[in-house]
């Protein structure tokens, strides 16, 4: 989740979805493509046929504890410039006996809404144990989940590290010290909560994917987006399937 504080009115969102113009205050436009072809959008194992995924949205693993709209198969679409460059980054890691685990990449604009929806629904207090145990639900609306997010551009992913055995086998996920879309300051990159071995291990991946371009999210350290993105004022909204 890409944090903005400058949120509020739901309407907001519905009238980006139906803009097909720039606006002058910076609105990103919304692409008329209807599919992931149009839009550009490359399934990463394309490239990398060996990366390890896990798309928690398109389950109920997740924060909003349901599938999301929009992801009707569990698959990372990216921007094609973005999936070469992520397909590098597996690629390198593998002579370590390292590989990638993601979790989320493209995300359509109406699996955002379904965020913004379930944020200012209070009465869903179902993933708070897990993902906001020590945050007020109304907290995250406005710090935490953002009318408009990255990740609609193509060329951001959400993932971690894992360790493999010798034989490239037996991959294990590294302990980052939250689990995926943990809202909390100890999901930070340079938490202080976080122990060194933690962050010894966000050090490992975040050093992996700048080596190819990304750049991390300083408040999560499993978000990371390619540098310079190749649509940075377009977002897509075609389902993930």
């Amino acid at each position: 989740m890409h944090v903005n504080s400058a949120l509020r009115p739901l309407c907001f969102l519905a009238a980006l979805l139906v803009a097909v113009h720039a606006k002058a205050d910076g609105t990103p436009v919304l692409s008329p493509a209807k599919t992931a072809g149009q839009a550009g959008l490359v399934d990463i194992r394309t490239l990398a046929p060996g990366i390890a995924e896990d798309i928690k949205y398109a389950g109920s693993d997740n924060f909003v504890g349901t599938p999301v709209d929009g992801y009707l198969a569990p698959k990372c679409f990216l921007l094609k410039p973005a999936a070469e460059a992520l397909a590098r980054v597996e690629r390198d890691l593998h002579t370590q006996h390292r590989g990638l685990l993601v979790f989320d990449c493209y995300r359509p604009a109406r699996a955002v809404a379904h965020f913004v929806r379930w944020a200012g629904d209070l009465s869903d207090q179902r993933t708070k144990p897990a993902h906001y145990p020590d945050l007020d639900k109304r907290a995250l609306l406005g710090d935490y989940i953002a009318p408009v997010s990255g990740h609609s551009r193509g060329a951001t992913t959400d993932l971690t590290m894992m360790q493999c055995d010798a034989n490239d086998a037996h991959c294990e996920p590294l302990d980052m010290g939250t689990s995926f879309d943990y809202f909390g300051t100890l999901a930070n990159t340079e938490s202080p909560e976080a122990t060194p071995a933690q962050h010894a291990n966000r050090e490992l991946l975040r050093a992996a994917m700048e080596r190819q371009g990304f750049r991390n999210y300083a408040m999560e350290w499993w978000h990371y987006t390619l540098t310079p993105e190749p649509t940075p004022d377009t977002i897509y909204d075609v389902p993930v399937q």
